[in-house]
């Protein structure tokens, strides 16, 4: 795990193309993260985060027990100030990793995520067989004080690990960055409100 550095995105480009994931601890400051969670809270008490679905078109479909968070997606000419804050520095780094790595990486979708206490999303990658858009996977992490008997680890599932896993826990700031296409994945169950912003970088169509 490294710390955000706001004068090189070196070490993050240096962990990914050497293990193909990276794990940031305090990649926006405490007073973004704390917003973020308010704003991601406030809109799930209003009811404005919807439970989330499996699938594509016509295959859609609603699965709690597969997929259990709701989420809301970012509009970006629409974001609030209080997204604008992650957007401009997700912006940067995808303009940064390019420099570095030569991905290809041509735009951000994200949305918030909410898991109430229980709700899991069970193993899976985040690239769909029919579209390789997605490129880079990301998540960060918007729960404050979380402990790890809490629970809600992003379990990465690993080729080359002992273990043949590693689970990371959702804690404020921590902002993980992997290859869309190599690791399977999942989110265990928490025994609070898991709290998350969901992004993916993409190429081209």
């Amino acid at each position: 795990m490294m710390r955000a550095d706001s004068t090189s995105s070196k070490p993050i480009a240096d962990a990914i193309e050497r293990s193909g994931y990276a794990v940031v601890q305090s990649f926006l400051d405490s007073t973004a993260i704390a917003a973020l969670a308010q704003e991601c809270r406030d809109r799930a008490e209003n009811g404005i985060l919807q439970a989330a679905a499996i699938g594509r078109g016509e295959t859609r479909i609603a699965r709690a027990d597969v997929r259990g968070d709701r989420t809301q997606w970012f509009e970006e000419a629409g974001l609030t100030t209080t997204q604008a804050r992650y957007w401009t520095a997700m912006q940067s780094l995808r303009i940064e990793l390019n420099h570095e790595l030569m991905l290809g990486l041509h735009d951000l979708e994200a949305h918030y995520a909410l898991y109430a206490p229980g709700a899991r999303y069970a193993r899976h990658r985040d690239r769909f067989r029919d579209d390789d858009a997605r490129v880079l996977s990301s998540v960060l992490y918007l729960n404050s004080e979380w402990r790890e008997d809490d629970g809600g680890a992003l379990r990465l599932y690993l080729s080359n690990s002992a273990d043949g896993h590693l689970d990371i826990y959702p804690h404020a700031g921590t902002l993980v960055l992997f290859l869309s296409a190599d690791f399977e994945h999942e989110v265990l169950p928490a025994t609070r409100d898991r709290l998350s912003i969901a992004g993916w970088f993409r190429r081209r169509a």
